[in-house]
């Protein structure tokens, strides 16, 4: 009884198999994410511009005794100045490579990892070594 069910299932199969579309090669794509709504203005934006790498990192005594900390960065156009160990630091930058750095409020420096002249707000321009 059970040998004459079996072509039946087979010629069913096959028939549901006849029913697709031969002849079609296209492939479709199924995406269940939603298109992203900011595609077109990422694509127009202008390029992004990574920060310096970090190149030094310098504790210098000065002439008066006291101590700053400053972090020179890659391209000789940016550093940053602190006062304090802990403090906030500031940023200096240089138009270009070279010449001082200056920052708001009255900061200035110029010079090497290794030894730089340094006017701080209200005081007097000093050197400073490493």
């Amino acid at each position: 009884m059970m040998k004459p069910l079996f072509p039946f299932v087979a010629v069913i199969g096959l028939l549901s198999l006849a029913a697709c579309d031969a002849n079609s090669n296209q492939v479709q794509e199924i995406d269940t994410r939603a298109p992203d709504p900011m595609a077109a203005q990422l694509a127009n934006a202008a390029p992004v511009e990574l920060p310096p790498a970090m190149t030094a990192n310098v504790t210098f005594r000065c002439k008066d005794n006291s101590l700053i900390y400053v972090d020179f960065f890659q391209g000789d156009k940016q550093v940053t100045l602190r006062t304090d160990k802990a403090g906030t630091p500031t940023l200096l930058k240089a138009p270009e490579a070279g010449k001082p750095y200056t920052g708001e409020g009255g900061f200035e420096l110029s010079g090497t990892p290794k030894s730089v002249t340094v006017t701080l707000p209200g005081k007097e321009a000093q050197t400073c070594k490493a």
